[in-house]
């Protein structure tokens, strides 16, 4: 089974090329490689290689960026989905792509279910409903895993964002306002190799065709998130940290206040998911060691 993975360098891309090993043969490809805002080149990679199962882990998440590139987003976010899934039907393969909870504007007091309506915020959260939606119209097999929160050892995140700050601040303020589930690269990686082994064939998806919300359990604020990483890093310093409001910290593009995602559909099809503080315990630990960055 030939497996196409976009996105190779970045946090879930470079945690599925881990975690997917021995389930078939992994063909994962950089942006050099495979630049979703060629459209072009998506049709001819997937016709080329003619994959059994094409996992769609690029995307364009520069959220405030976005708000000032929107073409380009909706090219990489929207329409190179689009492609991929047609493509996918045309070659008789199978879809896995990841969205987000920025695609909810965050006013709901639970947690997202997968039916809620949607309402972006952002340029970005836009862009990935967009891409939701195009994948939906074409049909075919098709899998659209929503995450939250994601972080890693590699690439460009919260937690890499505050150990750094951590070298050079003695204190940080924190927004305190939005919450939402930290989810480890890993762990979505890993929830994405059990519906693999589920399935057995891609073509078993059939039946699983649809959203699922797939992210680490529990919630937290971005001060919680910060406090849990300080309180357990290996760092020279710990900083002080101040909760502030989303109004003290404004940024171009607008976040949800609640991004909690109810995950109990993922749960029960192909089973359970970390809690985030232990994901973030586990992923810490493996911090020292180079071999083990996803």
């Amino acid at each position: 089974m030939r497996i196409l993975i976009t996105g190779r360098n970045g946090q879930v891309g470079a945690a599925l090329e881990q975690s997917l090993q021995g389930l078939g043969e992994l063909v994962a490809l950089d942006r050099s490689q495979l630049d979703l805002a060629n459209l072009d080149a998506v049709r001819s990679a997937v016709r080329e290689l003619r994959p059994a199962l094409v996992i769609n882990a690029a995307a364009y998440t520069a959220v405030d960026l976005a708000e000032s590139e929107r073409a380009l987003a909706f090219r990489i976010n929207a329409d190179a989905p689009r492609v991929l899934a047609e493509e996918a039907e045309r070659v008789g393969a199978a879809l896995i792509h990841y969205s987000t909870d920025y695609v909810f504007d965050g006013s709901k007091d639970g947690a997202w279910l997968e039916d809620d309506q949607p309402a972006p915020l952002s340029v970005y959260g836009h862009s990935k409903l967009a891409g939701e939606q195009a994948i939906a119209d074409v049909g075919g097999i098709h899998l659209i895993l929503r995450t939250s929160w994601v972080y890693g050892l590699t690439g460009k995140n919260f937690l890499l964002t505050m150990l750094k700050l951590a070298e050079t601040r003695d204190q940080l303020s924190i927004v305190d306002d939005q919450i939402g589930a930290p989810t480890w690269s890993r762990t979505i990686a890993e929830a994405t190799a059990a519906v693999i082994r589920s399935a057995g064939e891609p073509a078993q998806l059939a039946s699983d065709t649809g959203i699922y919300h797939l992210c680490a359990g529990g919630h937290t604020s971005w001060f919680g998130f910060a406090q849990r990483i300080f309180s357990h890093a290996q760092v020279a310093q710990r900083p002080a940290l101040r909760a502030i409001s989303t109004a003290e910290y404004p940024t171009p593009a607008v976040r949800p206040k609640n991004s909690m995602l109810n995950t109990d559909k993922f749960r029960r099809r192909f089973g359970d998911l970390p809690a985030w503080d232990e994901a973030l315990d586990t992923c810490l630990q493996l911090r020292g060691d180079p071999a083990m960055k996803a």
